[in-house]
């Protein structure tokens, strides 16, 4: 039988896993304000260099070399940017998700503990009813885990997937930027 500390000190463990997943949000978020004022500050400065490259062009083939020439960086920069934006969801992700498995693990080791001291404490004849309590907890102690890992690998899967389509954009981009430049030339 649960006693009142032990319901406060769970209660009390709740509270803080809870502020514990509001600061990892919270630093995620602020990871990519971060990110987003260093973009925003890098660009402005960029904008202010591009225009007075294209001030000082004296011809239509001089600008069209610019234009090409600034191709090419900005791909790349916008496929960094998603790079450092998926990581930062990412790292949040997996710290949350470590917490909240924390948690998990904590909640199924105390209802276990639970079901054992109600199996120890049954009452003769109920063997059945024991036995079909302690298969229903295995059978969800699976499904979770099965659940889990499944979730696991699709994160996995959609990362591998979008690295690869960050690659190819930068590839094409760098190729479009080139055959650009052969032309010009």
């Amino acid at each position: 039988m649960l006693t009142a500390e032990q319901i406060l000190a769970t209660q009390k463990a709740q509270i803080a896993s809870l502020f514990d997943l509001g600061q990892k949000a919270f630093e995620g978020v602020e990871k990519v304000l971060e990110l987003n004022l260093q973009v925003a500050k890098t660009t402005l400065e960029e904008a202010s260099e591009h225009a007075k490259a294209v001030l000082a062009v004296k011809d239509a083939q001089e600008l069209l070399a610019l234009q090409t020439a600034l191709l090419q960086p900005s791909a790349e920069k916008a496929a960094a940017y998603g790079r450092h934006l998926y990581d930062i969801a990412s790292s949040t992700g997996a710290e949350v998700s470590k917490l909240a498995e924390s948690q998990v693990s904590d909640a199924q080791k105390k209802f276990a503990a639970v079901v054992d001291n109600a199996v120890k404490n049954a009452p003769a004849g109920t063997e059945n009813a024991v036995v079909l309590v302690k298969s229903a907890v295995a059978a969800a102690n699976n499904a979770f885990d099965s659940v889990h890992k499944a979730a696991k690998q699709a994160a996995d899967v959609a990362e591998a997937n979008f690295q690869a389509m960050t690659n190819t954009a930068v590839k094409a981009t760098q190729t479009a930027t080139a055959a650009a430049k052969r032309k010009a030339a």
